[in-house]
């Protein structure tokens, strides 16, 4: 059984897109790391803690762009 789910970096990815935000700007904003999404890349590892933040910055986003469509 494999999982399916998208990784931390796939989710990070797709909202990037979506919102047009710099790596460095979610980074800075989402866990007081401008580098975050860079050394994730290379393969740093995450505390659940600070992918919990990435992912609540994430919906937080969402949520204030729908509220404001």
């Amino acid at each position: 059984m494999t999982d399916q789910s998208p990784t931390l970096l796939e989710e990070i990815e797709s909202f990037l897109a979506e919102s047009g935000m710099a790596e460095s700007t979610f980074g800075r904003q989402a866990v007081s790391d401008w580098k975050f999404i860079t050394q994730l890349r290379g393969g740093r590892r995450v505390w659940p803690e600070t992918a919990e933040k990435a992912r609540a910055f994430i919906k937080e986003c969402r949520s204030k762009q729908a509220a404001a469509a």
